[in-house]
């Protein structure tokens, strides 16, 4: 779907008031759209899957499994940057046709600048954490040879070190989510600049803060869990970017 022309000002995108029952039904039509395209959306979370194994391949090898926490909690900091494939597909589901691996494509490629500034800050973000987190990895851990069978057994240095790191994370991530969470789509859609939709998705989200805490802890738990088992990721992906692109529309009716 193209972007539409018209760029609205942080003034006039004012958000409509939202219920815990715009998140059931965001969720239920992030089902439903994977339903629709299957296929399509697990190829393309595939990819994803596919390097996050990787990733794990490589702490295995280097026996520090532990680090697979930071890893999995460090998704919620760049899954913004992959929404837009997702955002084209869901929008050719809502116009009732069907959308092919190009409509992926299409998706970055009709992103405008504002939202690639938007993904570049959250690979910095991901790498910000990544780094503070191997540090901590090195004082609470050390070079002390952890693999994931031994990571099972949920030793106490573990539990501390996945606690430790989830605190930090969470300030990362929160400050992501407030600025990311609308301004992606709006920028998307060209319904916003840069700054515009920056200050639109801040304000939507502090204005609706008990309802888009449930909605950010819905995420972070669904997507967490998921990049900690992979293959769950193939699904639970796709799901999460639609009913986003649904709960967006919600929030910011065109």
């Amino acid at each position: 779907m193209s972007p539409m022309p018209n760029t609205e000002s942080a003034a006039t995108l004012q958000p409509a008031p939202l219920t815990l029952a715009d998140l059931k039904a965001a969720i239920a039509t992030g089902i439903a759209q994977y339903r629709a395209a299957p296929g399509l959306s697990s190829a393309f979370a595939g990819v994803f899957v596919a390097l996050g194994l990787l990733m794990y391949v490589v702490l295995e090898f280097a026996t520090i499994a532990p680090m697979s926490l930071s890893l999995a909690g460090g998704f919620m900091l760049v899954g913004p940057a992959l929404l837009a494939g997702f955002f084209s597909v869901a929008d050719k589901l809502r116009a009732g046709r069907r959308p092919s691996v190009g409509d992926v494509w299409d998706g970055f490629r009709q992103l405008p600048r504002g939202g690639w500034v938007i993904s570049f800050v959250c690979g910095l973000l991901f790498l910000i954490w990544i780094t503070d987190a191997g540090i901590l990895y090195g004082f609470m851990v050390g070079r002390e040879p952890i693999g994931f069978l031994r990571l099972l057994h949920l030793e106490e240095i573990v539990v501390s070190y996945a606690g430790y790191s989830a605190i930090m994370g969470a300030v990362l991530a929160f400050i992501l989510f407030a600025v990311s969470a609308f301004s992606l789509p709006l920028i998307f859609d060209g319904r916003a600049q840069l700054v515009s939709g920056v200050v639109a998705s801040v304000r939507a989200v502090f204005g609706r803060f008990a309802v888009m805490m449930c909605w950010a802890g819905v995420l972070s738990l669904v997507i967490i869990a998921s990049a900690l088992f992979l293959p769950l990721l193939l699904v639970s992906l796709p799901v999460m970017a639609y009913a986003s692109r649904e709960l967006y529309l919600r929030t910011f009716p065109r």
